[in-house]
């Protein structure tokens, strides 16, 4: 047996032992559900600088810090949110039982009850947040799990192995390694819920083999979050928060601004407050430690083809700062501003997801929602202004996944409400009590009274003459 194959069998066995598991203990009570989620937690704090510096190792270039925040912090506060609201969402939720049985004592409730064994696949860009932020939600809401890391980062995905092998109980939470092959089987798997992050196209591929055994999904993908920025707004806050978000990660993060849109009158002037911006956060480029890098060589030569082609097709191409690196190894990169590329290339219809933004000029406030909505549904939109006619027009105009304003990514540091896509940018929610209940089954209790009037009431065959009459008189538009 090859190893391709093995692995295969080892995540199938793995699968089958985590629902026989499952189906024996029932479903796990609070203290069971806060004991699970708190080794991980354990596992993350003892072993936060393990990790980084594999991060840091795989990207070519990536401070300890912004790990820290960005995927262990943020996979922490998850977990702790999870762990402290789980009993309060597990509660059964009662409901009102339909006359005339709710005068005669009949009681109901929904009991939100674990699926089961969980799948969860993670991205490179985030990948120890995106693996532990939906697991927080699926241990809180009492399943199990099975996590693939990414395969672009092969020392974290390793080390998360390691590390989950020692310190969980694989029958609570599982991880496996592999290739794309892997991957592609670990869809196919017969989970109870699917998770996965990453692109539109691939998204497709998981929808469709997890349908071979109609597993629902949770698909975060991604897509070409747009920047509104209006006649009203303030350019230098607009500008600043989006040099901010341009220098985080690498401008590698799916809620990432790809496409700003500009008044004309105003475009220079935001390019000038965007040079100082970036300036001020990255002064200089190459041998800068603060500068993520783009994670591989591949992914690299897709941003710069993207930036070639708009080039080539005569877009105006700015790098800010005005530096390339000299070695030809380092793989960080300036900003780069594609400016009014023509609607034809590459980098208007692929999201870059990378150090590189679109900026599109613009007459008027209709064009650019026509134009928003003329593209597949985004993860995130953003909007800079204080008109809050205009600002209430673009919310009920436009449909994305989330909605900062006045800033950018912000939304989706919110513990207390759900992340996720609409259309293209994908599908379900997890954070907050929308995540226990995406992994919850919402099962419909109802309990009979005593006593049953049916029969006497004539609502029962043999049918008596009234029974045709009775019904067709509450046939009313009362």
């Amino acid at each position: 047996m090859n190893s391709a194959a093995s692995s295969v069998q080892t995540l199938s066995g793995l699968l089958a032992r985590q629902k026989s598991a499952f189906n024996a203990a029932g479903a796990v009570d609070a203290a069971t559900r806060r004991q699970r989620i708190q080794r991980v937690i354990d596992l993350l704090v003892n072993h936060h600088q393990a990790l980084t510096d594999a991060i840091d190792a795989d990207f070519g270039g990536r401070p300890a810090g912004f790990s820290l925040m960005n995927d262990v912090l943020g996979a922490l506060a998850s977990l702790k949110y999870a762990r402290q609201y789980l009993e309060h969402w597990m509660q059964d939720e009662p409901r009102a039982p339909f006359p005339p049985y709710d005068q005669l004592g009949a009681e109901a409730w929904i009991m939100y009850q674990p699926k089961g064994s969980v799948g969860i696949i993670g991205t490179w860009n985030a990948p120890l947040f995106t693996l532990f932020s939906p697991l927080a939600s699926a241990l809180a809401a009492g399943n199990r799990a099975i996590l693939k890391p990414s395969e672009v980062v092969p020392r974290t995905a390793e080390l998360l192995a390691r590390l989950c092998a020692e310190h969980l109980d694989p029958l609570d939470v599982a991880v496996v390694n592999g290739d794309a092959a892997l991957a592609e089987a670990f869809t196919a798997q017969p989970f109870d819920h699917l998770v996965f992050t990453g692109s539109t196209a691939v998204g497709r591929s998981v929808m469709r083999n997890a349908a071979q055994n109609l597993v629902p999904v949770t698909l975060e993908l991604g897509g070409k979050s747009p920047v509104i920025i209006s006649a009203s707004a303030d350019l230098a806050q607009a500008a600043f928060s989006i040099a901010a978000a341009k220098a985080c990660n690498g401008g590698q993060i799916c809620i990432n601004p790809d496409l700003v849109y500009v008044p004309h009158a105003r475009r220079e002037a935001f390019i000038t407050a965007l040079r100082e911006a970036y300036a001020s956060l990255h002064p200089r480029i190459a041998g800068n430690p603060d500068v993520v890098a783009v994670v591989n060589q591949r992914h690299l030569q897709r941003v710069e083809g993207y930036i070639e082609d708009a080039r080539a097709l005569g877009a105006r191409v700015l790098s800010l700062p005005e530096e390339l690196p000299s070695d030809a190894q380092d793989r960080r990169r300036p900003l780069r501003l594609v400016i009014d590329p023509p609607p034809h290339s590459q980098i208007m219809n692929e999201e870059i997801f990378g150090p590189a933004m679109v900026l599109l000029s613009y007459d008027s406030l209709d064009q650019v929602i026509d134009a928003i909505n003329a593209r597949p549904r985004p993860l995130a939109l953003y909007y800079f202004g204080q008109d809050p006619d205009e600002q209430r027009r673009v919310l009920e105009h436009t449909l994305s996944g989330g909605v900062t304003l006045n800033d950018v990514m912000m939304h989706a540091a919110m513990h207390d409400a759900p992340f996720g896509g609409v259309g293209a940018s994908g599908m379900g929610h997890y954070h907050g009590r929308e995540g226990f209940l995406e992994f919850s089954h919402m099962r419909t209790v109802f309990k009979a009274p005593a006593h049953d009037p049916r029969r006497e009431w004539g609502l029962l065959p043999p049918y008596g003459d009234h029974y045709l009459a009775a019904m067709t008189a509450m046939v009313t538009s009362d």
